[in-house]
């Protein structure tokens, strides 16, 4: 089947924060990486600095950028290929409630006749109860929108991505949930015949690393949940297949090769999908 656009969805960690020589090195390093993918529209989470926009502006004329704001120190940025046409919204009611939070960044595309509404998502992290149910209900309010596209067009073309953060919950008294309960949550909520979405398969399951010395282990908190009737490439990879290429250092076998790529780019790969036309 044929592309229909590509997108590219990828948490570089505290993204333009450090202004030294190495910082901006960094930068433009990461904006290379970026670059090379590709991506029709592309979400980066974790800018924290003037720098990146700069860099962007140079080494990609041919995207527009949106990004957004508010008292929160972290922000979502989208960019665009600028033949596309495309709407951007910044959604508040993905906060929780809570001003620190980030909200939901929505790019929606009209494609040969059609909506693709796109909602980049950084969720709260932490395996506190805190963090967990804030983070439980910023990823319900994401899925229930749903039901709000659909009421405006039928069945819609809806994706949700990001960091989604789900590292589960440590509590005491046998009361824990483990990554894969949170996720297999993630899954039902998506697979309600209210909002008939589904969580894509990626070529690699973890998409966090600490590095090799780290006590923290490789982790799946990066995902994408779209609807169901929607039609992806599949990716037939080294790493496994999947509708999602998780690409960085996941792309390696050997520890060492892993730790350079994270302390060169992030402890995040960037995830890699393609629609394609039904």
């Amino acid at each position: 089947m044929a592309k229909l656009f590509s997108v590219a969805s990828w948490n570089i960690e505290h993204f333009g924060k450090d202004d030294s020589d190495a910082g901006h090195i960094r930068v433009k390093r990461a904006i290379q990486f970026l670059k090379a993918q590709d991506p029709d529209v592309f979400g980066l989470y974790e800018v924290e600095g003037k720098e990146v926009f700069r860099d962007l502006f140079e080494e990609m004329p041919g995207y527009t950028f949106h990004i957004t704001e508010g008292p929160q120190v972290q922000e979502i940025l989208i960019g665009v290929k600028s033949h596309l046409t495309a709407f951007f919204t910044q959604k508040l009611e993905f906060k929780s409630g809570v001003t620190l939070l980030r909200p939901g960044a929505l790019l929606t595309l009209f494609i040969e006749g059609e909506y693709y509404p796109l909602l980049f998502l950084h969720t709260k992290s932490g395996n506190d109860a805190r963090g967990f149910g804030l983070r439980d209900d910023m990823l319900h309010r994401s899925i229930k929108f749903k039901s709000v596209l659909n009421r405006a067009g039928g069945d819609v073309n809806y994706i949700i991505m990001g960091d989604m953060n789900t590292m589960g919950m440590k509590y005491p008294s046998g009361k824990s949930v483990p990554a894969e309960i949170e996720i297999k949550r993630l899954e039902r909520r998506a697979k309600h015949h209210a909002y008939k979405m589904r969580l894509l398969s990626k070529t690699h399951y973890n998409t966090f690393s600490n590095g090799s010395t780290s006590s923290t282990p490789p982790s799946p908190l990066d995902h994408v949940v779209a609807a169901r009737h929607m039609q992806f490439k599949l990716f037939d990879t080294p790493k496994g297949k999947g509708e999602v290429d998780v690409r960085g250092w996941a792309d390696f076998t050997d520890p060492a090769k892993q730790d350079e790529w994270i302390r060169d780019y992030s402890d995040h790969c960037l995830l890699y999908f393609e629609v394609q036309k039904p």
